[in-house]
């Protein structure tokens, strides 16, 4: 294998797959990076057996030749070595060339690296898809479905079903939910949103919310759409010279849809900026308590009382204006950063907060549509 490459393209390739490689797995040649070269270019594989993310360089784009191949061939690269060295290359041009005593040459102006490397027939191969359940997605509404649902699964691996955000298709809608059983995000997306394209079967899927935390940091604007792929083991995210392999979670989701109260006693319409900064303001003497619980009282004056106390700092009391209320008076605790991440991820400047009781889950929406909802579980504390 020979091939001369713009260093800034190698880089950027790199920094791409790099993404799915974990340095701390028990199998050695996961922590590589994989080249194969083609006629038509270098491809490049990252993995950590849960996630794989392959991207791929044509030799020319654009009319421009990004890539110089002499001889074709494979190898891989240990990944920590290879990303240092290819980052901090003197010159715009890198040329790599494989020895049949499998050794790679790197150079890059007068300066020359000599690796060892491990054979490319012992890289795990990349998983078949079957391409019959697949649709599009745009960009945009990707990214906002991973920024509205993936903040909400759980950390630890107790349960971990619910470490990732469920898919369900129904043929007439997409719902994505991510919950840790005290909190939940639901996005909807109708089948005629025309930043959707999906006409398949239904679907009721898993995907790890670090899968989707990955994949969100690869999408940028220069792929409008994405191509989703799923099988019942994995799911593929393709974009323009770039496939994100991920597996999928087994067991059985929570059926969501108890957990969402039907009957409301008490609704709040309030602004998103000056809510969140209240309740910013209110937590921060007990940042530092597991807890971070926040008070909340309202009464039909449409006045919002918000406190926090803690035992050896002091307390914080604040009074907010409801933009509307309806129903009865309420009080309620709840966790401060739970109802903050809630707000970050809502579109419209006010939201609709309804309440069925001090101890029941209560419900965020937008003003505008029921797309985004977001649940938190109450805590006791009157």
């Amino acid at each position: 294998m020979k091939i001369t490459i713009q260093r800034e393209i190698l880089v950027r390739s790199v920094q791409e797959v790099i993404k799915a490689i974990s340095f701390k797995t028990t199998i050695p040649i996961l922590t590589g990076i994989k080249f194969h070269v083609t006629e038509q270019g270098l491809t490049l594989t990252g993995s950590d057996a849960d996630i794989s993310i392959e991207s791929f360089v044509p030799k020319e784009a654009d009319g421009d030749e990004n890539i110089m191949i002499e001889q074709t061939g494979s190898c891989v690269f240990q990944a920590r070595y290879f990303y240092e060295i290819v980052k901090k290359l003197p010159d715009t041009q890198v040329q790599i060339t494989i020895s049949k005593q499998q050794n790679a040459t790197i150079q890059s102006g007068k300066t020359e690296f000599n690796l060892k490397i491990w054979d490319a027939e012992e890289y795990p191969r990349l998983p078949e898809i079957n391409e019959s359940c697949s649709f599009y997605l745009s960009v945009e509404l990707l990214k906002n479905i991973i920024r509205q649902t993936v903040y909400a699964v759980s950390t630890s691996e107790n349960r971990p079903i619910l470490t990732g955000v469920n898919w369900i298709f129904d043929k007439e809608t997409l719902v994505c939910v991510g919950t840790n059983s005290h909190r939940l995000a639901q996005k909807i997306v109708l089948q005629s949103d025309p930043n959707i394209q999906i006409e398949v079967n239904p679907f009721n899927i898993v995907i790890p919310g670090k899968s989707l935390n990955e994949l969100n940091k690869l999408l940028d604007g220069e792929n409008e759409q994405v191509k989703v792929v799923i099988t019942p083991q994995q799911i593929l995210f393709q974009l323009k010279n770039l496939l994100f392999f991920s597996r999928l979670l087994e067991g059985n989701y929570p059926d969501t849809k108890k957990l969402i109260p039907k009957e409301m006693k008490t609704k709040l319409i309030v602004d998103v900026k000056a809510f969140h900064r209240a309740i910013d303001r209110a937590s921060l003497l007990s940042k530092d308590e597991k807890s971070n619980i926040v008070k909340l009282e309202v009464n039909d004056s449409c006045t919002i009382f918000i406190s926090s106390n803690a035992p050896e700092i002091g307390k914080v009391e604040e009074e907010l204006s409801s933009e509307h209320f309806e129903g009865e008076e309420l009080k309620i605790s709840f966790s401060a950063k739970y109802m903050m991440d809630a707000l970050k991820v809502m579109d419209d400047e006010k939201v609709e907060i309804s309440f069925t009781g001090a101890m029941r889950p209560f419900l965020i929406k937008n003003i505008s549509n029921d797309e985004i909802l977001e649940l938190v579980l109450p805590v006791r504390t009157y």
